[in-house]
């Protein structure tokens, strides 16, 4: 019987991917974001939805009380009669100035739709007609129990096959949320898509840009420089440098060192556009060069 009880344990769990071996130590959340169903047609299986990203590793600043050194604690407070237990807070939406309608949990509880359980695929679309404006955060959906692989690897597969990206919804963090589905590896990504009323017209923010042609060899220069700059994309290649002048700034406070305000960056007014673009072409030509003169040097 306690085999049994074991054996029907084990078949429940998430068959996670293994946690990314990087050089920022980022690793997947031990506990899922969400789990439900993948559901395409008839076909289903339980799954669970990991975020793809961390920042568990960025530098996090607390409030402290100067005099004590202790952490502030931020308690709920009634402007009118003072201090609240959070746990007799109830949720409100404002109809008008100090007007609010109030719902409870049972309340919301009750409006719950199905994807809060299940994220159903809808419509496959290619990846190209998506804009890039409605992409938004990435995540890992992965099988929950080894009884859901079998149904996933069908699915996983026959989306390879067609090289479309499937579209479905789901509830996470008490929205509804658009969601793209595509294979990747063995696994597949889910990415949440932001909703039509969520993104503004590019129209409208790039109205006042006059549409008059630039001039031509200015272009020209610019699309040289642009060439010479040109190169696969490498995320190792980028890292945060402010995050990086954090951590010098605690490490140099650690030693009790004392801290030098650094001065602004001299301000760039460009008279002749077509004289800096100039510039640079002929800065960016030489950098090649030096660069490759340091490394023989080196030899």
């Amino acid at each position: 019987m306690a085999r049994a009880k074991q054996k029907r344990k084990s078949s429940t769990r998430s068959v996670r991917p293994p946690a990314p071996a990087n050089d920022d130590g980022a690793q997947l959340s031990g506990r899922p974001i969400w789990e439900g169903h993948l559901r395409l047609s008839l076909v289903s299986c339980p799954v669970a939805l990991y975020s793809a990203t961390s920042h568990a590793n960025n530098i996090a600043f607390h409030l402290l009380n100067p005099r004590t050194q202790n952490r502030i604690r931020m308690i709920a407070t009634d402007p009118d009669t003072g201090p609240v237990e959070r746990a007799d807070l109830v949720k409100g939406y404002e109809i008008a100035k100090n007007r609010y309608v109030t719902v409870t949990s049972d309340e919301l509880n009750a409006v719950k739709l199905e994807t809060t359980h299940t994220l159903d695929i809808e419509r496959f679309v290619d990846a190209a007609d998506i804009d890039r404006l409605y992409w938004n955060t990435p995540f890992y959906l992965v099988p929950s129990g080894d009884n859901a692989v079998e149904a996933y690897v069908v699915i996983r597969e026959a989306m390879a096959a067609s090289g479309r990206i499937a579209l479905g919804r789901l509830v996470m963090h008490t929205r509804e949320r658009l969601m793209a589905v595509e294979p990747r590896g063995r696994g597949l990504i889910v990415t949440s898509l932001r909703m039509a009323d969520e993104v503004i017209d590019p129209d409208e923010a790039f109205r006042n840009i006059p549409t008059r042609k630039p001039d031509k060899g200015m272009v020209e220069i610019a699309d040289k420089i642009i060439a010479q700059q040109a190169g696969p994309f490498d995320a190792t290649m980028f890292k945060d440098r402010y995050e990086q002048a954090l951590r010098d700034l605690v490490r140099r406070k650690q030693r009790g060192e004392k801290i030098v305000t650094a001065e602004p960056p001299p301000d760039t007014n460009v008279i002749d556009l077509m004289d800096a673009l100039k510039k640079s072409l002929k800065h960016r030509s030489k950098a090649p060069a030096q660069s490759t003169k340091r490394k023989r040097s080196a030899r």
